[in-house]
C-alpha cells in the first residue's frame, strides 16, 4: 500500500497574533520544537516516507526552511503551494497532482496528538474508504461535526452547526482513499466562501461508501490559540524524561528536566517538568513546571512558571513572576530597577521589547 502524507501548513493563524505576524503557526514551538516536527513524526511511526506539505504564500519560506528535504526524519518532503486560502477540501485539491492515486494521511499542521495514527492504519487496512478521527468537545458548534452508527460508521458530517447532532468532532486527521477527489471535484463553495472536507466527506457517505470512525487515543489539542498553545506545552512536557546534557554549577534540579547540550544553569532552580533549550542561560532564576525555555534564551535574577520562552527571548530582573506567558523569538522582557511584586502575563510576538 503506497500510503502518502499531506501536511496543511497554511493558515494566517489570526487567533495567535502578535506571535504569527512574523511565524507560521505551525512553527511555533511547543516541549522545545515546532508543532510540526510532531506531525512528521506520527505520520512516521505509521510508516508514511512520501509526506507533501501544502504552504501558503505568507509563511511558505519560512516552513520549507525549518523543514528542510526531510532528510533528518528519513522522509521525502514536497512542498505544494496554495495561492488562496480556499478551504481544506480545496487544499487537497491543490495537492491532487502529488497525491496521484494513493490513499493518503492528511494532518492539519496545527495538531497534536499524544496518541498517534497508527490505529487509523489498522482500521483502514480492513478495508473502507475514509477513517476519520474524532473526540468528545463540551462545544460542537465551533467544529466539524459527526453522527456515529453503533459499528463505528458514520452516517452524517455538518460543519460548525447550530444545533449539533452529537458532541464528536472532527480533530483534523483524516485518511482517504482516491475516491475523495471524485467528491470534492463535485463540490460548490459553502456559505463562507470555502471548499469544506466535511461536505467531502459527506459525499462519501451519500454515495454509499464505508466511512469510519475512531477516537484520538490519548489526548488531542488544537493549538489555535495562546492558552491552548500552553497546555499543549503542559501536555508535553508531562512526557519528558530527565536527561542533564548541559552544565550545572550550584544549581538544583528537580524532576523530569531535560537541559540540552551547551545549556548552562547558575545558582538557579529549574523544577519539572520542564526543558531548557541548547546554549540556554539560566541565572540566579527560578524555572518552574511546564515551562519551556529555547536555545539560546535567558533568564536572568527573574521566576518563570507555566510558559514558553521562545529562541534568544531574554527575561532580565524581572521583579514579577512571568506566568502563563509566551514570549516569541528574540523578545525581551525587562524588570531591572523596578521592585513591585505581583505576576505578569505576556503574550508577545517576536522581537518585542518590555521595559518595566
Amino acid at each position: 500500500m503506497n500510503l502518502k502524507g499531506l501536511i496543511l501548513s497554511g493558515g494566517k493563524g489570526t487567533r495567535l497574533r502578535p506571535l504569527t505576524h512574523t511565524r507560521a503557526k505551525q512553527l511555533i514551538p511547543i516541549g522545545g520544537k515546532p508543532n510540526l516536527f510532531y506531525v512528521i513524526e506520527d505520520l512516521v511511526k505509521a510508516g508514511i516516507q512520501d509526506i507533501g506539505v501544502v504552504i501558503s504564500p505568507e509563511t511558505g519560506d519560512e516552513v520549507r526552511e525549518a523543514l528542510g528535504s526531510g532528510e533528518r526524519w528519513g522522509v521525502s518532503l514536497t512542498f505544494i503551494p496554495q495561492d488562496t486560502p480556499a478551504g481544506l477540501a480545496h487544499a487537497v485539491k491543490t495537492a491532487q497532482p502529488f497525491l496521484g492515486e494513493s490513499p493518503f494521511v492528511m494532518y492539519l499542521g496545527d495538531n497534536l496528538l499524544s496518541g498517534g495514527i497508527n490505529h487509523m492504519l489498522e482500521t483502514f487496512k480492513r478495508g473502507c474508504d475514509a477513517v476519520l478521527l474524532l473526540t468528545e468537545v463540551e462545544d460542537p458548534r465551533a467544529f466539524g461535526v459527526a453522527v456515529v452508527d453503533a459499528s463505528g460508521r458514520v452516517t452524517r458530517l455538518l460543519e460548525k452547526p447550530k444545533d449539533p447532532p452529537s458532541n464528536l468532532a472532527l480533530v483534523g486527521v483524516y485518511l482517504f482513499t482516491a475516491k475523495i477527489h471524485q467528491v470534492i471535484a463535485t463540490l460548490e463553495p459553502s456559505g463562507r466562501g470555502e471548499y469544506e472536507i466535511t461536505e467531502a466527506i459527506q459525499g462519501l457517505v451519500d454515495r454509499g461508501l464505508s466511512v469510519e470512525a475512531l477516537k484520538v487515543r490519548g489526548w488531542w489539542k488544537d493549538t489555535g490559540r495562546p492558552e491552548d498553545l500552553l497546555d499543549a506545552n503542559r501536555l508535553t512536557l508531562s512526557q519528558v524524561r530527565r536527561q542533564i546534557a548541559g552544565e550545572l554549577v550550584q544549581a538544583e534540579v528537580v524532576g523530569e528536566v531535560v537541559v540540552e547540550k551547551g545549556a548552562t544553569i547558575v545558582r538557579s532552580t529549574v523544577r519539572g517538568p520542564a526543558y531548557i533549550g541548547p546554549n540556554a542561560q539560566i541565572e540566579d532564576s527560578f524555572i518552574g513546571p511546564y515551562t519551556a525555555v529555547g536555545k539560546g534564551a535567558k533568564v536572568v535574577g527573574s521566576e518563570v512558571e507555566y510558559s514558553i520562552l521562545m529562541d534568544e527571548s531574554e527575561v532580565l530582573g524581572l521583579p514579577y513572576r512571568l506566568d502563563s506567558s509566551v514570549l516569541g523569538e528574540k523578545a525581551v522582557v525587562d524588570g531591572k530597577g523596578n521592585t513591585r511584586r505581583h505576576t505578569l502575563q505576556l503574550i508577545l510576538g517576536d522581537r518585542s521589547r518590555v521595559k518595566l
